[in-house]
């Protein structure tokens, strides 16, 4: 019986892992809350790279909706690449995770600042949680990249 429940419990542990995962802390001894750091590389802007930090808990129907992210330049950032994405102001998904059986996910959305030569990152999920959507945002400065433009002086 005792070997029946560790072979299940490591099962649902390795149904938990995922190709992107690059990091695991346990939150105590006795919880079965873990943050799992995740890596994203954006699709359409492969120079850069994001890490978003979320609780999940084992056995649970529902993860806390907290989350962190943090977002940097790791790779060139180039013209034809910024041509591709979403310019309006509510961006476009780049990334989305369930949180619940519930109809609760995270969502990683880029939104680009034109007049600061910014891409933003923002990390949300789609479920109010005592009052409040909980949410993260990291940017990445587009100075010093092939797809940076200078702004426009006006006399």
């Amino acid at each position: 019986m005792k070997k029946r429940f560790i072979t299940a419990l490591f099962a649902l542990t390795l149904a938990g892992c995922s190709d992107d995962e690059v990091g695991d802390v346990s939150l105590g001894l006795f919880t079965l809350k873990d943050i799992k750091i995740s890596n994203l590389v954006d699709d359409k802007i492969p120079g850069v790279t994001c890490h978003i930090a979320s609780v999940e808990a084992n056995l649970s129907f529902s993860d806390p909706s907290d989350s962190s992210i943090a977002c940097r330049q790791t790779g060139a950032i180039t013209p034809e690449m910024l041509a591709t994405i979403d310019k309006s102001p509510s961006g476009e998904v780049v990334f989305r995770k369930s949180k619940s059986i519930f109809f609760k996910t995270m969502k990683v959305r880029r939104i680009f600042d034109a007049d600061s030569q910014t891409l933003m990152y923002l990390s949300y999920t789609t479920k109010e949680t005592e009052g409040s959507f909980k949410h993260s945002l990291s940017t990445v400065p587009l100075w010093g990249t092939q797809a940076y433009v200078e702004p426009v002086q006006t006399p």
